[in-house]
């Protein structure tokens, strides 16, 4: 961004986990030039918002000075962002703050004719921090095809932290040895629609504690991998579990490859990733590691090489780590930018 730039004026509609992270990371990890939040909307108070930003269970406390100015707004290292209250997301005036892109994280909006009521309401353009109907104009996965992004697209989804830890990896693999089928599994760390003890659900599984059992849970994966990559479409099966960890999930990933491979050639390939096209969305390790060591991780997966397997020459398996919360909220951070840019004067698409 040039000096002259102001930096985009955002809205987030939800305060939950991703929102709160997504105001961590554009303060911590260098984007508030680009980005400033001007509005939260969340039905908490105020001073449970301002809390529960200072000080976080998984991310520890704030790198920064959070206060409650006033019974409307707080201020974040001297940034003022109004606070509101608003249900109805119809009733949302974002005309009045001049918000240009609204971070949808409410987590229950996933179609297009929800997320106009935010345009409907004056914002420029809304980010979904979910996967979403076929309606929106684009879904970005950021390393695969965040080039893709045009001015004039408004409604835009960030898919799922899964989604975006496994198409990049998936692209690398199938233009150097192609993929004729394969299964991923999820092994996901619990979430807050899951009871800590055994309390009713509509699905029958997650009525049981999040905190004694692994438990099976339904997954779109495959849905997202047909609409963003079609050659692959009807290739891939999924599966996703729980975990009783509050953060921090792999994949499990096996693949059969049309080209012969070995397990060194392939980590090599995906190590060179790292430093070039991928570089800052995929990484990779060598070393012994649990999953905890990759909470706080901005990177939307980690290639663990150490459980990189070859069967009969053709059949993958590879491991990869991802941290569910932090790394979503940063391709949150670079689709935002990314998106944003495309309009300003001198940018490719403009």
């Amino acid at each position: 961004m040039s000096e002259s730039a102001q930096p985009v004026r955002i809205a987030i509609n939800g305060f939950g986990r991703i929102g709160r992270c997504i105001v961590r990371a554009l303060y911590e990890n260098g984007y508030r030039d680009q980005l400033q939040v001007v509005a939260i909307n969340e039905l908490a108070d105020i001073e449970t918002i301002s809390y529960m930003l200072r000080y976080d269970s998984t991310h520890g406390r704030f790198p920064g000075k959070v206060e409650v100015a006033d019974e409307r707004h707080l201020l974040v290292n001297g940034d003022r962002i109004c606070v509101r209250h608003e249900a109805d997301t119809a009733r949302h005036d974002w005309a009045s703050l001049n918000v240009d892109l609204v971070l949808e994280c409410s987590g229950q909006i996933k179609t297009r004719s929800e997320c106009e009521s935010h345009l409907n309401g004056g914002a420029g353009k809304v980010l979904i921090s979910n996967p979403a109907d076929s309606a929106v104009d684009n879904t970005i996965i950021f390393g695969l095809n965040h080039h893709t992004l045009t001015a004039d697209q408004r409604i835009v989804s960030n898919g799922s932290c899964s989604t975006n830890c496994l198409l990049p990896l998936l692209t690398l693999l199938d233009n150097e040895y192609g993929i004729d089928a394969g299964v991923t599994t999820t092994i996901h760390s619990a979430m807050n629609d899951q009871p800590v003890i055994d309390a009713y659900h509509s699905d029958l599984r997650r009525t049981r504690s999040a905190v004694q059992s692994i438990i099976p849970v339904d997954t779109s994966l495959p849905l997202g991998i047909a609409r963003l990559m079609p050659q692959l479409a009807g290739k891939i099966e999924s599966l996703h579990v729980r975990v009783p960890t509050i953060n921090v999930s792999a994949l499990d990933i096996s693949l059969q490859l049309r080209s012969e491979a070995r397990a060194g050639d392939i980590n090599d390939m995906l190590q060179a990733a790292t430093a070039g096209s991928l570089a800052g969305i995929l990484g990779m390790t060598r070393e012994a590691h649990a999953s905890i060591d990759f909470n706080h991780d901005p990177r939307s997966g980690i290639v663990d090489a150490t459980q990189t397997r070859v069967s009969g020459g053709k059949l993958l398996k590879m491991l990869v780590w991802f941290d569910n919360e932090w790394g979503f909220a940063n391709r949150m951070l670079d689709t935002a930018c990314t998106m944003m840019s495309r309009q300003r004067p001198g940018t490719a698409d403009s």
